[in-house]
């Protein structure tokens, strides 16, 4: 009965929205993972049929005594009703459902007559279509070997180099970033030896945004810092873009997030990441290791509002909450992630700083990127948004103009569309410091320079 547990509990965390599916699922040990991951989604495919039953069905008001989770009983109920039975011994929570079989199978019956449905299958929730439009991207892990090999490797195994949406056993490079292969969606790579042993990451296109632009530096005095590094991927492409050298700190707060990000970051081989379960925020910038990072990664939590993927669309999305719920729950994502923009500026050798989302709305984007600008610690430090040429400059898609203070500076921004990019809804922006000088600490410059020029004062005679 632990199995039905554990799925209820993901089911539990999806709806208090605390991430994705596949995030959600990647948090579970590892040796029950597949198992539970199988009954979660499958439930979740039928989740309106099943709660229709249930509520007809009158079962937790009947049984509120033995069960007290409606998502437990939803995982029991689709064992019973879609999966053959509850795969588990007596005991007092299954007792409860199977005294409501007849009545909960009767009433699924009556759903199906209802709706025209021939098979049970017919009443699982339809995907989205925009995902079956996106490939399945690949990044190769150069630090165990090259793209070069890596497409060698997957043409000696029968792919070919072409358009990945001709056959399923076509593929091709991305443009954009070149450790990146891209195959046909239906192509499953769970088995695939080098997924297995961390030789490729299964890494949407977008998401390999972030780390691209940073562009940490690749040299054994590098000092970089991941912000809120779990699961891992980015984290994982920062240390292969860093060659392996110099030194990489992961932050993350979240414990069971921060054992998934340590399994990912050994089965990429990340030997210069530092893993640390802590609050970024909660980091002192001068405390002296990390006050030397130059580079600086965030991407915060945020609405998710663009993750088109081939799990979520089973989720209700923000779009379908109410419009004064949702705003509320904006403001508070986009008020944490400028806090933690304004800490990342503190840090006193910080020259780069990258702040992503996977959201579409402007409010967590460009209106937290103008607010960003405003802030007193973008002031004294100097910061200013890098210009296109150093932001992705060949991605046609930038910022929303009109989210901008000044609208111009929607250029130096990237954004990916769901509908139109192949790639999930994503936000990236870069802030460099700048070499101008502040117009205070100029005035006390060219007071010295006026008394230099005047060579030195004269002692007064006492």
């Amino acid at each position: 009965m632990n199995f039905y547990f554990e799925a209820s509990k993901v089911l539990d965390r999806l709806d208090a929205k605390q991430g994705s599916i596949k995030g959600i699922l990647a948090t579970l040990p590892e040796k029950s993972r597949a198992r539970t991951a199988a009954l979660v989604i499958e439930t979740l495919k039928y989740k309106a049929v099943l709660l229709d039953v249930i509520k007809a069905s009158k079962l937790l008001t009947e049984e509120k005594k033995k069960i007290t989770s409606a998502n437990l009983a939803l995982v029991l109920v689709h064992d019973v009703l879609l999966s053959g039975g509850i795969q588990a011994g007596d005991g007092p929570v299954k007792q409860a459902i199977l005294r409501h079989k007849t009545r909960l199978r009767s009433e699924f019956q009556r759903i199906k007559i209802k709706r025209g449905a021939k098979y049970d299958h017919d009443l699982a929730h339809s995907g989205d279509e925009r995902a079956v439009r996106i490939p399945r991207y690949v990044r190769v892990n150069t630090l165990l070997w090259t793209t070069g090999e890596a497409i060698r490797y997957y043409t000696e195994k029968g792919f070919q180099l072409s358009d990945p949406f001709t056959s399923d056993k076509a593929f091709v490079q991305d443009e954009h970033i070149l450790d990146l292969l891209l195959f046909n969606p239906h192509v499953q790579f769970n088995n695939d030896m080098c997924y297995k042993t961390g030789k490729i990451i299964l890494q949407d296109k977008a998401s390999c945004f972030p780390a691209t632009v940073l562009a940490p530096p690749s040299d054994d005095h590098g000092v970089v810092i991941d912000a809120t590094a779990a699961p891992g991927n980015k984290t994982s492409h920062l240390s292969a873009l860093m060659g392996g050298k110099g030194q990489l700190y992961a932050f993350e707060r979240d414990k069971r997030r921060f054992s998934t990000l340590q399994t990912m970051l050994a089965k990429a081989t990340c030997k210069n990441v530092e893993a640390i379960n802590i609050d970024f925020l909660k980091i002192d910038p001068l405390t002296p290791k990390y006050a030397k990072a130059t580079h600086i990664l965030l991407d915060p939590s945020c609405s998710g509002s663009g993750i088109i993927n081939r799990l979520d669309h089973l989720l209700e999305t923000l779009e379908n909450e109410e419009t004064e719920e949702q705003e509320e729950r904006l403001k508070k994502l986009a008020t944490f992630q400028l806090m933690m923009i304004r800490h990342a500026m503190k840090f006193p050798s910080a020259q780069k700083i990258v702040y992503s989302t996977c959201s579409i709305h402007a409010v967590e984007n460009e209106r937290v990127i103008c607010e960003a600008l405003k802030s007193e610690e973008a002031q004294r430090g100097n910061f200013k948004l890098a210009p296109r040429e150093d932001v992705l400059p060949k991605w046609h898609r930038r910022g929303l103009p009109e989210g901008m203070d000044s609208s111009k500076d929607a250029s130096s921004l990237v954004r990916c569309s769901p509908d139109s990019d192949a790639t999930n809804g994503f936000f990236v922006s870069c802030f460099i410091k700048s070499t101008r000088v502040p117009a205070d600490d100029l005035g006390t410059i060219q007071r010295k320079r006026k008394r230099s020029d005047k060579g030195p004062r004269k002692k007064k005679k006492l």
